[in-house]
């Protein structure tokens, strides 16, 4: 996995104020998405808290997270399917404010149907993210690139 940052402790006091957020590019995403990584290490065993932002039109493909994970949708327009195979029809739409529980092993996928959404993942690490087809994987496709 790509160096992640860390982020605040997750056993002592602290904040970040949304105008401090570092949003950096995830190897795991296509190149458009960027995360910030808000409290703990999500390379380590422990608790961590995430925003994913994916610009307007992106989709990630089918994929698992080994990890149980409670999503947030901070802004916009979270769209999330389950399955194996990306399909529009089974997309369910969740607006900002919804909590979204995807239990460890469930293949899901993500698209920015109706603009950019920003959506806050938290869960317990090491976080993980496997595509169900390896040629959906940005970071084997970055690798392939002469």
């Amino acid at each position: 996995m790509s160096a992640i940052p860390r982020g605040l402790s997750p056993t002592t006091f602290g904040a970040i104020r949304p105008e401090d957020i570092a949003w950096t590019p995830f190897a795991a995403f296509p190149a458009q998405v960027r995360l910030a990584v808000l409290v703990g290490d999500p390379t380590e065993p422990g608790p961590y808290v995430i925003r994913v932002k994916v610009p307007a039109g992106v989709k990630l493909m089918p994929h698992k997270h080994p990890e149980d994970r409670i999503y947030t949708v901070i802004s916009g327009v979270f769209y999330v399917g389950r399955g194996t195979r990306f399909d529009a029809s089974v997309l369910t739409a969740y607006g900002a404010g919804s909590v979204v529980v995807l239990p460890g092993g469930t293949a899901h996928f993500h698209w920015a149907q109706s603009g950019e959404y920003v959506s806050q993942v938290t869960a317990i690490g090491p976080l993980g993210l496997d595509y169900i087809d390896p040629n959906d994987d940005p970071r084997a496709l970055r690798t392939a690139q002469p």
